[in-house]
């Protein structure tokens, strides 16, 4: 292949406790499986604390921990990795054609991927209000792209442009009608993994995806189900904000709105403090009091903690709640799908998830539950509803939407 026909493009992940790269290097056209990174880097924050881990394509590897050090210089750290030490991929920044970036809330605006401007970069500063945990974060690193690279082109591409076809019963929340003039209604998120899903699912199973009826569990550290019919999303959990629907990590997501307006009467907790409870002292943390990861609140239930069994039992009956009022939106189901950390690795939620589906005839083969790899079914051979569990691929989905976009311009 000619050499300068490949296009390197570096894909950021931004969030409020990590932060996630992948470097991909693609020729003349972009498959739909993602090939492999050439170096992918990664920053979990713990306080003012950093734990770096890098690895490249040719096996070279480094962790550093570092303490007293703010997020742009964790992140400057993380970037200049890419071209020294033992872990690099490239020999100059300058090899990098395009940057991309998830960004979590587009707001009204963005339904497609497009090019950073500093319009762009306003308007999305315009609606970080409505995912404080993500979009200044994600504004952040589009700074920090700037100042190492310079006037590389740098692509946002949205969680909410998936959503944008579900249908305005779905979408319009049930307040004063003045609410959809002032942007008030159901965006949804997760969007770039919920679409690659749906077409994955689609080749998994040997069908146009214009036949299937689909829901989709992306969970994670923030989890939301998506109702897909004919390849377009019909409904979703998350709604004006990523706080609604599903408990997940540390957000609690649908709560009585009496709830908040009472403490915050009752008990003085300003809007800045519920904010904080809701986002980050809720979910899976808030109830067990143990973490918000589902892996220690698994073993902690195992090992007969009250607090987790708890924690673990709301989890799965909102989730069990969701699946079922995404079918009665669908009329039917065709697959079920597992994705992100939890619903990649865990075995017992999606079983416990299943369990109560059994009424459509669903059955889960226990050892290919059981099973660690991604991309695979996993229902009974007879079972008429299959269940499959996908790898999330939103970072490929991000670099093919910039190669797309670079491309154009030639």
């Amino acid at each position: 292949m000619d050499l300068a026909l490949l296009m390197k493009i570096l894909v950021l992940n931004s969030g409020s406790s990590s932060q996630k790269c992948c470097l991909y290097e693609i020729g003349e056209s972009a498959p739909e499986d993602p090939p492999a990174c050439l170096w992918e880097g990664r920053i979990e924050w713990n306080g003012d604390a950093a734990e770096i881990s890098i690895k490249n394509a040719k096996g070279g590897e480094r962790k550093d921990h570092i303490t007293s050090v703010s997020r742009p210089a964790a992140i400057e750290r993380l970037f200049g990795a890419l071209w020294e030490g033992d872990a690099r991929a490239i020999s100059t920044r300058s090899e990098i054609a395009a940057v991309g970036h998830r960004v979590v809330h587009g707001g009204p605006q963005f339904l497609e991927p497009v090019l950073v401007t500093p319009e762009v970069k306003a308007a999305v500063a315009g609606v970080s209000a409505f995912a404080p945990l993500h979009n200044r974060a994600e504004l952040e690193g589009m700074e920090i792209v700037e100042k190492l690279f310079g006037p590389v082109p740098q692509v946002a591409v949205f969680d909410t442009g998936f959503h944008r076809t579900i249908p305005p019963a779905a979408a319009v929340y049930p307040g004063p009608y003045e609410w959809i003039t002032d942007g008030i209604h159901r965006y949804g998120f997760h969007g770039i993994n919920h679409q690659c899903c749906a077409g994955l699912a689609a080749r998994l199973l040997h069908k146009d995806s214009s036949s299937l009826k689909l829901i989709s569990c992306h969970l994670g550290n923030g989890c939301s189900l998506a109702a897909i019919r004919g390849g377009q999303s019909v409904d979703t959990t998350m709604g004006f904000t990523p706080l609604e629907g599903l408990m997940m990590g540390t957000r609690s997501g649908s709560v009585d709105p009496g709830i908040v307006t009472y403490l915050m009467r009752q008990k003085g907790i300003s809007p800045e403090r519920m904010d904080e409870i809701l986002n980050k002292e809720s979910g899976l943390l808030g109830i067990s009091g143990i973490s918000g990861d589902m892996r220690q609140i698994l073993s902690a239930r195992r090992e007969g903690h009250d607090r987790a069994r708890l924690a673990f039992d709301i989890y799965i009956h909102r989730l069990r709640a969701g699946i079922g009022a995404m079918m009665g939106v669908l009329g039917g189901l065709d697959a079920l799908i597992f994705t992100a950390g939890v619903g990649e690795n865990s075995s017992e939620v999606r079983a416990a998830a299943c369990e109560n589906l059994g009424y459509l005839g669903l059955k889960l083969d226990p050892a290919n539950n059981s099973e660690s790899s991604s991309d695979r079914d996993i229902a009974a051979i007879d079972s008429p509803v299959r269940v499959l569990v996908i790898h999330a691929q939103e970072d490929w989905a991000i670099a093919r939407e910039c190669w797309k976009i670079e491309r154009s311009k030639g």
